[in-house]
């Protein structure tokens, strides 16, 4: 049985990647309505692929992170509500901040403990019952990561739609401003990992794959596939881990050697970053 593809869906998959509209829709057709899977057939195919790892429809609300007074851990959350009116009123806003408040003081092991965390004698998941019967439209924390390091780095991005923590290997002289820049870069590129080291073994399967059927479909021989595909996950390597990135402000270094250029030795040991709706 055939899966009915509609025109939204269509369009969705066409501002995610940029692909051409008949392209999209064959994907998905090909794809049975997965748009993940029509992500991939796009760029087996060889179709031009926007890189914005499929970003799903955002939900609205706002991206809280914060640092430690002595820099050595942080968090980010994201608390969601319906509609950007409500996002942008003053009210929610402080009533997220006390959300990453309590977490940063508590240091929470899970979204779920965070909710139970109390704020003025009343938890967290109770006030998200509160402020959902006081605004009128549904208000939850959908999202929480934290990160400890010798010296942690916050970062909100685009009024509050987006946050970055940092983690850096040592509190340097320097450090804030360099953490401040590669968080900058986190949320403009959005690496997958700090290094090739920290890539799933899923996400190498499926750039091995991807990258084999464009070579086949080049007419590249057989004997070549293996090696030429190593050489386009090395360039996946290089686009999409943060250490092996070029630097957005100096694109004569990567990140590497700029945190090196800063501070001898000085690298990232862990990063976290939290998109609305993504």
């Amino acid at each position: 049985m055939s899966v009915q593809i509609s025109a939204s869906d269509v369009n969705k998959l066409r501002q995610q990647t940029g692909a051409g509209m008949m392209d999209c829709k064959k994907a998905l057709i090909e794809a049975n309505g997965d748009f993940e899977a029509a992500v991939d057939y796009l760029r087996k195919k060889g179709a031009k692929v926007a890189a914005s790892r499929q970003d799903r429809d955002s939900n609205e609300g706002v991206i809280i992170a914060k640092a430690a007074a002595d820099g050595k851990s942080g968090v980010v959350v994201e608390v969601n509500c319906e509609t950007d009116f409500v996002a942008k009123n003053a009210d929610f806003i402080a009533f997220a901040e006390q959300v990453a408040e309590k977490a940063l003081a508590n240091q929470p092991a899970s979204l779920e403990d965070l909710k139970a965390i109390e704020i003025d004698g009343v938890k967290i998941a109770d006030l998200l019952i509160d402020q959902t019967g006081k605004i009128g439209e549904k208000i939850d924390v959908s999202k929480y990561e934290q990160v400890s390091a010798e010296k942690v780095v916050a970062y909100i991005h685009g009024n509050y739609r987006l946050g970055v923590l940092v983690g850096l290997s040592a509190d340097a002289a320097g450090a804030d401003e360099a953490g401040k820049d590669v968080a900058m870069q986190i949320a403009a590129m959005n690496p997958v990992a700090i290094d090739k080291d920290g890539v799933d073994t899923k996400t190498i399967e499926r750039e091995l794959e991807i990258a084999k059927e464009q070579i086949r479909a080049e007419g590249k021989p057989e004997e070549m596939v293996e090696k030429i595909a190593q050489g386009k996950l090395n360039k996946f390597y290089k686009d999409s881990t943060l250490l092996n990135q070029e630097f957005v402000k100096d694109s004569s270094k990567n990140i590497a050697q700029f945190l090196d250029s800063v501070s001898k030795g000085l690298t990232v040991t862990a990063f976290k970053r939290i998109q609305l709706g993504a």
